[in-house]
C-alpha cells in the first residue's frame, strides 16, 4: 500500500525542520503502536539528510558504535574514538549543530528506561546547555504510549517540558479510508468500508496489511484476519502486555468486560471481582484506551456514567478474538468467524454510530457533539450536535438499515432532551436519520 494522508504533519514536521536552522527544535511524536510514526517521519524527510537512531534493546556501548557509524555514513565525518555513553554521541552532535543544522531522529526512545535511565537526565543536561545557540531538530518517537507521556509530562521527569513540539499521530479518518478502498477497491461497497473502520480502526498497519494481502471485501477482510499465520490474532497482548507490565491480566479483565457490553463500573466490577477505580483512571489517563462517557449537560461528575473502549480494533480484539481464544488454540477458525459473522450486525451497528461521530467531527460544522440518556436508560439519543456559533442544533439517530429508523420517537426523544437539560432554548432544531446508506 502507497502512503496516504499526514499531509498536515508532514508539512508541520518540514516547517519544524526549517525553524530549527534558527532555533533548536524538540519535537515528540506519539500515538499508538503500528499507527505509522516512523513511516510519518520518514517520508516527511525523504528528501533530507538525517541521522536515524533507533534504540535496540543491546548494550549501550554498542548502541553507541551503531550511531557512530550513521554520523560517518550520513555526515561523512570522523568522530569521537569508542563511545561507551549514548550521551557522548549526543552531546557531540549538540555542539556540532551549532556549526551546522542537523536533523536527528531517535526511534523507540523509551527504551532508554533499559538501557540506561540517566540518558535522560543527561540529555536534559547537554541539552539546556547547548539548544540555545545549536541549529538541531531533534524528533523522538515511541511505541509505548504510557512511558512517552510519563517522560515529557510527568513533572518529576528531567525531560518535562523540554520538548518544542508534542504531535500525536491519530488513525486515518473515514475520508482517507474512503480514499484508500477507492484506489484498491473501486467497487467497494459500505459493508466494506464500515468492515475497515470497525477492524482497524484506521490504525495505517492494519489498514495496510489488509489492503497489501488484497482484502478489500468484508469477508476477505475477516478470512484474512482468523486463519493460523495471522498477525491479528496476538496483537492484542502483543501492544498492551508491554503498556501493563506485570497487571495486564487485571486490565485484560476489564477491557473484556467493556468490550461484551458492561460498561458501568459495578457492572465491570461485577465481572472482575474486585474495585478498579484505580484501574480505570490509569486506563483512561494514563493508557487513553477507555473513555469515561456522561450524556451532555450532565452536571455530576460521577453520575450517569459509562465506560468505552475508544480504539476499534481493541474493541473487535477483546470482543471476538481475546473472548474465543480457546476455539483459536484449537484451530477452530471456521466456528469463530461464523461467531463474528453471528453478532457482526450488533457490533457493527455500534461501529456504524463510531463512524458517524468521526464523520461530523471530521466536517468541523458542530462545536459540541456527544450522546445523550436518561439515568434510567427509557430515553438515549445516538448524537447530540450543537452549533453555538449559529445556534443550531441537531439529533441524529443511526441505524444499519434507513426502514428502522423513527423519526416520530427522535423527536419524542429529544423533546424529553430538552426539558430534561434546559438547553438549546431559542436554537434552530433539526432531526436526521443515518444509515448504511449515508456511508
Amino acid at each position: 500500500m502507497r502512503f496516504f494522508d499526514r499531509t498536515k504533519e508532514i508539512t508541520s514536521l518540514r516547517e519544524i525542520r526549517r525553524m530549527s536552522e534558527n532555533n533548536a527544535q524538540f519535537t515528540v511524536v506519539t500515538g499508538r503502536r503500528r499507527i505509522g510514526k516512523t513511516s510519518l517521519v520518514w517520508k516527511a524527510y525523504e528528501n533530507e539528510p538525517f541521522l536515524y537512531f533507533f534504540v535496540a534493546r543491546k548494550a549501550e556501548g554498542d548502541l553507541c558504535e551503531d550511531y557512530k557509524l550513521e554520523i560517518e555514513n550520513k555526515l561523512g565525518i570522523p568522530t569521537i574514538g569508542r563511545a561507551e555513553h549514548f550521551t557522548d554521541v549526543f552531546e557531540f552532535l549538540m555542539k556540532l549543530s551549532t556549526e551546522r543544522p542537523i536533523t536527528l531522529f531517535i526511534d523507540e526512545f523509551q527504551e532508554f528506561f533499559r538501557v540506561n535511565k540517566s540518558v535522560f537526565s543527561d540529555m536534559q543536561r547537554i541539552w539546556d546547555i547547548y539548544s540555545p545557540k545549536a541549529h538541531m531538530n531533534l524528533i523522538v518517537c515511541g511505541s509505548i504510549y504510557s512511558m512517552m507521556t510519563k517522560i515529557f509530562k510527568d513533572k518529576k521527569e528531567p525531560l518535562y517540558n523540554r520538548q518544542t513540539r508534542f504531535m500525536t499521530v491519530r488513525p486515518f479518518t473515514p475520508t482517507v479510508l474512503k480514499e484508500i478502498l477507492t484506489e484498491y477497491n473501486p467497487g467497494y461497497t459500505a459493508e466494506d468500508l464500515l468492515a475497515l473502520y470497525s477492524f482497524t480502526g484506521g490504525v495505517a498497519k492494519y489498514v495496510q496489511l489488509l489492503i497489501d494481502a488484497g482484502a478489500t471485501t468484508k469477508s476477505a477482510m475477516l478470512d484474512h484476519i482468523i486463519k493460523s499465520d495471522s498477525i491479528f490474532l496476538g496483537e492484542g497482548k502483543a501492544v498492551l502486555i508491554e503498556e501493563f507490565g506485570k497487571e495486564y491480566g487485571v486490565y485484560f479483565s476489564i477491557l473484556s468486560a467493556i468490550a461484551r457490553g458492561k460498561i458501568s463500573r459495578s457492572e465491570i466490577e461485577n465481572v472482575v471481582g474486585k474495585e478498579i477505580g484505580g484501574y480505570l483512571t490509569k486506563l483512561e489517563n494514563e493508557y487513553e484506551l477507555i473513555a469515561k462517557k456522561q450524556p451532555l449537560f450532565e452536571k455530576s461528575s460521577t453520575k450517569n456514567v459509562r465506560y468505552t473502549i475508544e480504539d476499534n480494533f481493541f474493541t473487535f480484539w477483546f470482543r471476538f478474538i481475546h473472548k474465543y481464544s480457546y476455539m483459536l488454540e484449537i484451530e477452530n477458525y471456521e466456528s469463530v468467524k461464523t461467531i463474528i459473522n453471528r453478532d457482526y450486525e450488533t457490533f457493527s451497528g455500534m461501529m456504524l454510530e463510531r463512524y458517524f461521530r468521526r464523520v461530523l467531527i471530521e466536517h468541523q460544522a458542530y462545536t459540541r457533539i456527544g450522546g445523550w440518556w436518561n439515568r434510567k436508560g427509557e430515553n438515549e439519543i445516538d448524537i447530540v450536535a450543537e452549533n453555538e456559533l449559529n445556534e443550531e442544533a441537531t439529533f441524529f439517530e443511526v441505524k444499519r438499515k434507513a426502514g428502522n429508523i423513527d423519526m416520530e420517537m427522535l423527536e419524542h426523544k429529544s423533546e424529553v432532551f430538552l426539558r430534561a437539560t434546559g438547553e438549546f432554548k431559542g436554537y434552530k432544531i433539526s432531526y436526521k436519520g443515518l444509515s448504511m446508506d449515508d456511508i
